[in-house]
């Protein structure tokens, strides 16, 4: 049994968005539940059983799978015939895993502190800066359409997600704005954002 802790328009809204990558929704129970969010409304939900309080969550048969990246290896390694990602033994396989791990330890933190209007040379040390992220991106962007050669794969899912949250500096290229284009022209950013719409009118409603 595999299920899904989720909050609308989130950082979970891309798992959603890989359900229907993987045509997986009748396979997934999502749960809707509340986190708090930085306008200072929702809080920690006692129906959402993440330590943190933090979305998104993957249970499967009783054991948990936390963090973006971790989820999205998870579910396109479970299901493979998907497409979604380059199987063991593939030889874009290291590619694949390296971009997911890239965005946990370099995008977000770097978008983050950017944001926050953080700046240090321990933080630009480790993690670099704006500029460096968005050369390596339009350097692979360069050589191939995805990040991982000719296909949308789950990389791509997660990599593309901050930049269609909020525009920053680094979409401003046009390597990586015509990527942004391939990706949400895709039929699943659509149907995610209506489904969380639909969550969020549900919950209005009730």
């Amino acid at each position: 049994m595999l299920t899904l802790y989720h909050s609308p328009r989130s950082r979970s809204s891309r798992i959603v968005r890989l359900i229907d990558e993987l045509d997986i929704w009748s396979q997934i129970d999502i749960r809707i539940v509340d986190v708090a969010r930085l306008d200072g409304s929702g809080g920690q939900d006692p129906a959402n059983p993440h330590p943190e309080g933090k979305v998104p969550l993957l249970v499967h048969d009783g054991v948990e799978i936390w963090e973006s990246n971790a989820i999205i290896l998870y579910l396109t390694d479970l299901f493979p015939a998907g497409g979604m990602g380059p199987a063991p033994g593939d030889p874009q396989r290291g590619r694949y895993i390296s971009w997911l791990a890239w965005y946990g330890n370099v995008v977000e933190p770097v978008l983050v502190c950017g944001a926050a209007e953080l700046s240090h040379p321990v933080l630009e040390a480790t993690f670099r800066g704006v500029p460096d992220m968005t050369s390596r991106l339009v350097n692979a962007l360069e050589q191939s359409p995805f990040l991982v050669g000719d296909t949308f794969s789950g990389a791509d899912l997660l990599m593309v997600s901050p930049f269609i949250w909020f525009r920053h500096e680094a979409a401003d290229h046009p390597t990586i704005k015509a990527w942004i284009e391939r990706c949400e022209a895709r039929p699943s950013a659509q149907r995610s954002a209506e489904f969380d719409t639909k969550q969020l009118d549900q919950n209005k409603a009730g």
